[in-house]
């Protein structure tokens, strides 16, 4: 019996060190070596993002090992000016609601840093205590209610939380609330059922506000309704902005709806930020190739206008397995040899306009990027072989202790030990030569 337990003992603990192994060689790596210095907070802005990425990890096989990343915000750098609001904007699945969360600590960022009001988020221990201060209006204003509280509970529950007024004024400060969002006295005891879609994101708008924000991320919070109730969410926003000061960041798809609230508008794809400007700025002038198919997209109101429709061709890259270079160079018109091999920088080409593009960067410079590239390439692939080569060296070296240990004779293999240890230093030799090598470079 003690043999059986044994045995079995014995099984469990090369299951362990192979788990180990695998879990600690075969990882992902996160490569965050282009990652920004550490900013420091600017007078007047409200919220500061800086270089921000975060990577989903993909789980495969039987031991869950991580294969790779989904890199759904893949280095995003943006400011907030205090009692503003930016509106970004950009096709389904290129990372704007994870940027809104990521910000607002309910993602775990990969790296970068977020400051709000000065103040590093990510540092702070009581991120509880935080909360009022950073406050989101989701997109679905049916799911994100509980059907089991009335509206005053469903605005007052935080407020209670947070202590934000005495017990005394807690029934008047919430109908101050709910008068504020176009909601009367009277619904404070109806459920959510009881509403129509516009009233019930009022109510998520109330119960966000009630906690005096600092920063309210507003997670496409009219696309779920008609056009009409949009109208009268879009200026209950405004309203609130001017009396209260509330600095907002507008996540939608309607570009229209953009322009009319944003003060500054951010475009992104497949993770990246590729146009940053004041609203005027970039609905007039363009930048990107992106934006301006994007802005092509929006529908003029008068039959007797032609649109000049920017069809994009090719298929969306996967964030899981993104192109090198410019991630938009699949399906640019404009691509150039560079863009396929480096990724732009962000450049302001005008006052407070940034744009990622190759298009406004000088001949000379280009050219100085192509050929850094190509020695860091060449330097890559170097170190692949390298790496391959002393992959093969620990295999032969792992067949000759087989074939020295193995005193029957059983190994299917012509190949001598002598003959064995002769491949060993040839491949040893000519790893020392690809070093050298490597070295000159």
């Amino acid at each position: 019996m003690s043999n059986v337990k044994d045995f079995f003992k014995k099984i469990g603990h090369g299951i362990k060190v192979v788990y180990d192994k695998i879990t600690m060689t075969s990882n992902a790596v996160i490569d965050t070596s282009g990652d920004n210095p550490p900013i420091e907070h600017q007078e007047g802005n409200m919220l500061e993002v800086n270089n921000l990425r975060q990577y989903f990890p993909i789980k495969a096989g039987f031991f869950k090992r991580t294969v790779g990343y989904v890199k759904a915000v893949d280095g995003v750098t943006f400011n907030i000016k205090k009692g503003t609001t930016m509106g970004l904007v950009g096709e389904s699945g290129c990372g704007k609601t994870t940027t809104g969360r990521t910000i607002l600590r309910l993602y775990k960022k990969t790296s970068g840093q977020v400051l709000v009001d000065g103040e590093d988020v990510y540092k702070i221990k009581n991120i509880r205590k935080y909360r009022p201060n950073m406050q989101i209006v989701f997109q679905d204003p049916y799911s994100s209610l509980s059907p089991r509280m009335p509206v005053a509970e469903i605005i007052g529950e935080a407020v209670k939380e947070h202590k934000i007024v005495p017990k005394a004024e807690f029934e008047d400060y919430i109908t101050k609330v709910m008068n504020d969002c176009g909601l009367p006295e009277y619904y404070k005891q109806r459920y959510p059922h009881e509403f129509s879609g516009g009233q019930r994101q009022r109510i998520c708008i109330a119960r966000a506000l009630a906690l005096k924000p600092k920063l309210v991320i507003c997670d496409e919070p009219v696309s779920a309704l008609d056009v009409s109730i949009q109208a009268q969410v879009i200026n209950l926003f405004k309203d609130l902005q001017e009396k209260y000061g509330f600095t907002y960041l507008f996540i939608s798809h309607d570009l229209s709806v953009v322009e009319h609230i944003s003060d500054q508008v951010g475009v992104m794809y497949l993770g990246n930020l590729v146009e940053y400007a004041q609203t005027d700025e970039l609905f007039k002038h363009p930048a990107h190739p992106y934006t301006e198919a994007l802005f092509s997209a929006i529908p003029i109101p008068d039959p007797n206008v032609k649109m000049n429709r920017i069809i994009l061709e090719g298929t969306i890259p996967s964030p899981a397995n993104p192109p090198r270079g410019c991630k938009f160079h699949t399906r640019c018109s404009k691509c150039m040899g560079i863009c396929k091999k480096c990724v732009p920088p962000q450049l302001e080409i005008s006052e407070g306009h940034f744009v990622s593009c190759f298009l406004y960067i000088d001949e000379d410079k280009k050219k100085e990027m192509e050929e850094e590239f190509d020695i860091n390439e060449a330097k890559r692939l170097e170190e692949e072989r390298i790496k391959e080569q002393k992959n093969f060296i620990l295999k032969l070296k792992k067949k000759l202790k087989r074939k020295k240990n193995n005193s029957n004779g059983n190994i299917e293999d012509s190949e001598t030990t002598e003959e064995i240890e002769d491949t060993i230093k040839d491949s040893e030799d000519s790893v020392e030569t690809y070093i050298s090598d490597l070295e000159k470079k």
